[in-house]
């Protein structure tokens, strides 16, 4: 099984891609035909796409180890994006987040870039080559935890300065998952764990919007015509959608009803146009993702192929339900993407380098028979001291 795992985690990706390129499909569509630009959206998504699978298969020949021979290089190159999005004429401020570098200012309207999607990659690779490096020092207060904390705040300290509290949060729990597989202890955690909730705390005290986002989840109704207004439709089209779903292309709520409905609320355009039916196989898709890629790094054959294969694959996974609990109104609205799935080209190519990484990473693990598992079990088998 742990052998043939990469094919599952292929064909998991390749349908959740596929399934964002007829949703995407479908939305364009009404946009032309009330005037708009003939599928701009779509051919710009399949030029991403067309990058975005370049990228994954060079990584899939690339040696993981390479990753761990440059990861300060990469996350130093993170930080300066990140630091760019601040910066007037290069930085691009939309619906009151920094979270975007572009070229508009130079000719260049449609290049646009994410920082914060690679950022966490870069991320994982560095406390992955981290804990891999120090391994004997895991449990240690100074290079287990103190050392990797503060390199893992820095990274979320800079997305959250963007107002992008989403992108923050999930970077601080894709952080504190691979300390936790590399063995840190506990109660070191639980201080990351209380200064990141302080942080969100600060962020929701000082930007009210934020705060009021998180109040309008307890009573959509009263909210329908505010910030409200996405999960409430939201929800509408799920329940509309039924079992059978309207049928593709036959969805209502994204005729403006629904703002995003191509980018971070096209979840529940699948659960419209295509029912529950629709909405169960993407939550399928996604769970035969996860197991395969945590099957992935078990066999991984060293120590910073385990922590990066399972880091990353938590990376998407947990971004994935992110945006799930999002649009089914159980979480605040916080704008995060759906792996493979929305529409953006920094989000589909960050995501396909990790799938890549996580090919390579299964091209040279240590695979196990069936008929190996008896020799293992009798060698694992306690044998009495005389």
């Amino acid at each position: 099984m742990a052998k043939h795992s990469i094919f599952l985690l292929i064909l998991a990706v390749v349908s959740l891609v596929a399934l964002g390129i007829t949703m995407l499909a479908s939305t364009t569509f009404e946009i032309a035909n009330e005037g708009g630009e003939d599928y701009v959206t779509l051919w710009r998504q399949l030029q991403w796409l067309g990058v975005a699978v370049t990228v994954c298969v060079a990584a899939a020949f690339i040696d993981y180890h390479f990753w761990m021979r440059w990861r300060w290089h990469m996350l130093i190159a993170a930080a300066v994006l990140l630091a760019l999005c601040y910066v007037p004429m290069i930085g691009i401020r939309i619906n009151g987040s920094r979270r975007w570098i572009g070229l508009k200012e130079f000719g260049l309207s449609s290049f646009r870039v994410q920082p914060s999607e690679f950022a966490k990659i870069a991320l994982v690779i560095a406390l992955a080559g981290w804990y891999s490096t120090h391994e004997a020092l895991t449990r240690t207060f100074r290079r287990g935890f103190l050392l990797p904390g503060l390199l893992l705040m820095g990274v979320v300290g800079l997305i959250g300065c963007e107002f992008d509290l989403g992108s923050a949060l999930l970077a601080s729990a894709v952080g504190l998952g691979v300390m936790f597989m590399a063995g840190a202890k506990l109660r070191y955690l639980a201080v990351i764990v209380l200064l990141c909730g302080g942080g969100l705390w600060a962020g929701i005290k000082y930007l009210p919007n934020r705060f009021e986002r998180i109040m309008v989840t307890f009573d959509l109704e009263k909210h329908k015509e505010g910030l409200g207004l996405q999960q409430w439709v939201s929800k509408l089209a799920f329940g509309s959608g039924s079992v059978e779903g309207r049928g593709l292309g036959e969805g209502r709520m994204k005729l403006s009803y629904l703002p995003e409905a191509h980018t971070d609320f096209i979840f529940p355009m699948v659960g419209e146009e295509l029912g529950f039916r629709g909405t169960a196989a993407v939550v399928l898709a996604f769970a035969v993702f996860v197991m395969a890629g945590m099957m992935v790094s078990a066999y991984a054959p060293n120590r910073f192929g385990k922590l990066l294969g399972a880091g990353l694959t938590f990376l998407l996974g947990l971004e994935a339900l992110l945006n799930m609990g999002v649009t089914t109104a159980l979480l605040p609205n916080k704008g995060l993407p759906m792996p493979f799935v929305s529409y953006g080209g920094s989000s589909l190519v960050a995501a396909m380098l990790a799938v890549g990484i996580l090919v390579n990473i299964h091209r040279q693990g240590v695979h196990i028979t069936w008929d190996q598992l008896p020799v293992i079990r009798r060698k694992r088998r306690w044998t009495p001291q005389l």
